[in-house]
């Protein structure tokens, strides 16, 4: 068995209101292998969003440890967990994020030259995911000129721009019609595991969540497996 990806271990987290003490998250442990789609779920306010947080390493947990391919990341200054951020893991959100004033295109490349990929490769690149998703003849169109769906196609593509490790989705499909959810999500599932990315998918709906090999939740500030 391919080894753990994503490795959350006795994660707590824990916010201070004033002299008050908010429970968010508690002996959270969840591990992920390449290839493995995870759904989150849990309702409005549970911690889905705080747990995909630190996991992404966009927040510490109060207790507990976050390794990403083998790398214990809890205690890594700003620097380091930057840089693991942008080598091993991508985002997508419920709205897309698209940068305006660029093309379908240039949006995708753009985690390639931030990463210092010279422009061609990532020019090449980032066509090559967008062909895949279905967006051959958008490469030129701005992110107004796409329709909802083609945005968050374009959104998925640029978080695999980088080859991550882990790619982690909150509610990716969740501003959209049914019909397009459909499509978009049955594109998302294809590019992930032709490409075996550990995903972590938080969502709402439950006939989406059935679709992902399998579903934790969390309940009562902890994470339990459906």
């Amino acid at each position: 068995m391919s080894e753990a990806v994503l490795q959350l271990e006795n994660i707590g987290r824990v916010f201070k209101q004033g002299q008050e003490k908010l429970l968010v998250l508690e002996n959270v442990a969840l591990d992920l292998r390449p290839g493995e789609i995870v759904a989150l779920l849990g309702p409005s306010g549970s911690g889905k969003s705080t747990l995909l947080q630190i996991a992404g390493l966009l927040e510490p947990p109060t207790t507990g440890t976050v390794r990403i391919d083998n790398i214990d990341c809890s205690k890594a200054r700003d620097g380091k967990r930057t840089e693991i951020r942008r080598e091993k893991i991508g985002f997508i959100y419920q709205f897309h994020h698209l940068l305006p004033e660029f093309s379908a295109l240039e949006n995708v490349m753009m985690p390639n030259l931030i990463a210092g990929i010279s422009k061609a490769q990532a020019k090449q690149k980032a066509k090559e995911l967008l062909e895949k998703m279905g967006l051959r003849d958008r490469l030129s169109h701005r992110p107004a000129k796409l329709s909802g769906g083609e945005q968050q196609r374009v959104a998925i593509a640029r978080a695999l721009a980088n080859d991550p490790v882990l790619l982690l989705a909150d509610e990716p499909t969740g501003n959209l019609d049914e019909q397009t959810a459909e499509i978009v999500f049955k594109q998302f599932l294809d590019a992930v595991r032709d490409r075996q990315v550990a995903a972590l998918v938080a969502t709402h709906n439950n006939e989406l969540a059935r679709r992902m090999d399998r579903i934790v939740q969390v309940r009562d500030h902890h994470l339990v497996a459906e």
